[in-house]
């Protein structure tokens, strides 16, 4: 039974951890270019984009298709890096355990 309330313990400071990190990683932001630095995107770590920036040079009303794609990139991209960057720190506190329900 002692055995059993150490991992009880260790389990509810690993939750505590988990929450003071998902809270940091909201409020740290990335920015993630495309396109050679055409398109910038701002991005948090909880995945919500804060903001978009397009060079003025590669916004050509004949080629919108161009534009869109750089935009689709940028912003896949973006989550890709924002879920990279939550997957390293949490890890961190599971120690690299895939446990359910500790994700974001």
């Amino acid at each position: 039974m002692v055995g059993m309330g150490k991992f009880l313990k260790q389990a509810q400071r690993m939750q505590q951890q988990m929450t003071q990190l998902q809270d940091s990683l909201a409020e740290k932001e990335l920015e993630v270019t495309a396109g050679g630095g055409m398109v910038t995107i701002k991005i948090t770590g909880s995945q919500r984009i804060t903001g978009i920036s397009i060079k003025p040079e590669v916004v050509d009303p004949d080629d919108v298709e161009m534009l869109e794609d750089l935009i689709l990139a940028a912003v896949n991209q973006a989550v890709e890096t924002s879920q990279k960057m939550v997957q390293d720190e949490m890890s961190k506190i599971t120690g690299g355990m895939n446990i359910p329900g500790f994700g974001m």
